[in-house]
């Protein structure tokens, strides 16, 4: 049996294409290894292909092909390249000292917790771009100030994530608006004749973005009180300085930034962020081209005002790729996850469960409810909305709904599910930045989540009926 064949051929498993992805949930559950559930996950999954489709025997050969394919991604490749950029230009902020000049500035400004809240939201909002560039800077920059302020790292990650994706959605200069324009091309919905004009009639409509970022600000300003596993840290890191979740051990001690000499300056750190931003926009939203550019800038800042030598910015680069292993390593995992779950049906098995109950008044919240847990067992999202939509998009026009609408719920569901997945992109990269283990980051947003889906469900379910 050639492994190609195993891994392009799409078979309907029925039931048995879920087993993976609660393989997956299972073991993060009880292990809180991340990397651990993901291999597991994949495990199951190359058994399953391989039983199916001829022998047991056959499954080192199905793993291995499922990683070779994950490998071959050109998605995946370009997520490795700009994790590579954004990882060495955080070394270079590290190394130069620019976080630490940034944080005695900011720290000018920020007094109390919810200030350094408050700030912590704010610089999610400026840094709009990209969620892979917000969730790597923002957490960086600021988890020396909240650890200082006694600010558990559970609190920092939950506003760094729940900033990232919906920013990156609701702003229409990002890279998240090029994706889902393109999906709007792809299935032929428009307004006015334009793709572009179909998603900026999108965005009043996925609730779900608007709902995270509504509940992430009333929690900073303690309308929505503290809950579960943020509750117990806060309480945890005031009694004892331990910012970090229970059971997990502290990284190595970073420099201490106390030193006074100089006025502390913000430039060395936001220039090169304002290169990204400028050449995001002039290069047509490419993120890749636009944090190659902020690397260049950063090296030629730094050499330029002495504030790293030639080999300790070399040295630099390199601890940003090393730095990046991790998360590498999980999206090749994921990418496997999401090639095994096309190869035994998954999404047509789910998407066929719920089609009976389809009409034009609850076409928004099932495909709401759909997408949030197909992303939230698979970590897909925009891949997800290239899946799904050209189903929703027929679908919608079949039984009277409105395709944009129907188009932001599929949006919603997507962010949804790919932030409260374990194993989602951005998860990691947040757990990344703030030091922390993705499935502590899941459980810690947890409470937050479930109130902003239950309220997006709600919505979808009252504007069904209107739109």
């Amino acid at each position: 049996m050639e492994i190609v064949d195993v891994i392009e051929e799409s078979v309907n498993y029925g039931v048995w294409s879920i087993v993976p992805v609660l393989v997956v949930f299972t073991v993060s559950v009880l292990t809180k290894r991340t990397l651990v559930a993901m291999f597991c996950g994949v495990t199951a999954g190359s058994c399953i292909v391989a039983l199916l489709t001829g022998t047991l025997a056959a499954m080192p050969q199905t793993f291995f092909g499922f990683i070779y394919k994950s490998l071959g991604n050109e998605t995946y490749q370009w997520i490795t390249l700009i994790v590579i950029a954004f990882g060495i230009l955080t070394a270079l902020f590290e190394k130069s000292g620019a976080v630490m000049e940034f944080g005695r500035w900011i720290r000018g400004f920020l007094k109390t917790k919810r200030q350094v809240l408050a700030g912590t939201f704010l610089f999610g909002v400026i840094v709009f771009m990209d969620d892979y560039l917000s969730n790597l800077t923002v957490g960086a920059t600021m988890r020396r100030i909240t650890d200082k302020m006694r600010i558990p790292r559970s609190q920092l990650a939950y506003i760094v994530l729940l900033m990232a994706g919906p920013v990156s959605l609701l702003i229409p200069l990002s890279s998240w608006t090029a994706a889902f324009t393109g999906v709007f091309d792809d299935v032929g919905i428009t307004v006015n004749g334009s793709a572009f004009n179909a998603f900026l009639a999108a965005i009043p409509l996925i609730f779900y973005a608007w709902a995270a970022l509504a509940v992430c600000l009333l929690q900073i300003l303690g309308v929505i009180p503290k809950l579960g596993m943020i509750k117990r840290d806060y309480a945890r890191a005031e009694a004892t300085g331990d910012t970090f979740p229970e059971g997990s051990p502290p990284p190595a001690a970073a420099p201490e930034d106390e030193g006074t000499e100089g006025k502390a300056a913000p430039w060395n750190f936001f220039i090169p962020l304002a290169v990204i931003i400028i050449v995001c926009l002039l290069a047509e939203l490419d993120i890749l081209v636009a944090a190659s550019a902020g690397v260049l800038a950063a090296l030629v800042l730094y050499l330029a005002r002495r504030k790293v030598t030639l080999a300790g910015a070399l040295d630099a680069c390199f601890e940003g790729v090393v730095k990046m292993a991790l998360p590498l390593i999980l999206f090749v995992l994921a990418w496997a996850l999401n090639s095994i779950n096309d190869a035994t049906g998954m999404p047509a098995f789910v998407i066929d469960a719920v089609k009976p109950l389809m009409s034009s008044h609850f076409l928004p919240l099932i495909a709401f409810l759909v997408c949030s847990v197909y992303a939230f067992f698979t970590g897909a999202c925009w891949d997800l909305a290239i899946i799904i939509m050209p189903i929703v998009a027929p679908l919608s026009l079949a039984v009277g709904a409105d395709p944009v609408f129907a188009g932001a719920a599929v949006f919603s569901g997507a962010l949804f599910g790919n932030v409260f997945c374990p194993y989602g992109d951005g998860v990691i990269l947040c757990a990344q930045s703030c030091e922390i283990r993705p499935i502590d980051l899941m459980f810690a947003i947890a409470p937050y989540m479930l109130i902003a889906g239950g309220a997006t469900a709600l919505l979808y379910g009252v504007f069904g009926f209107i739109f």
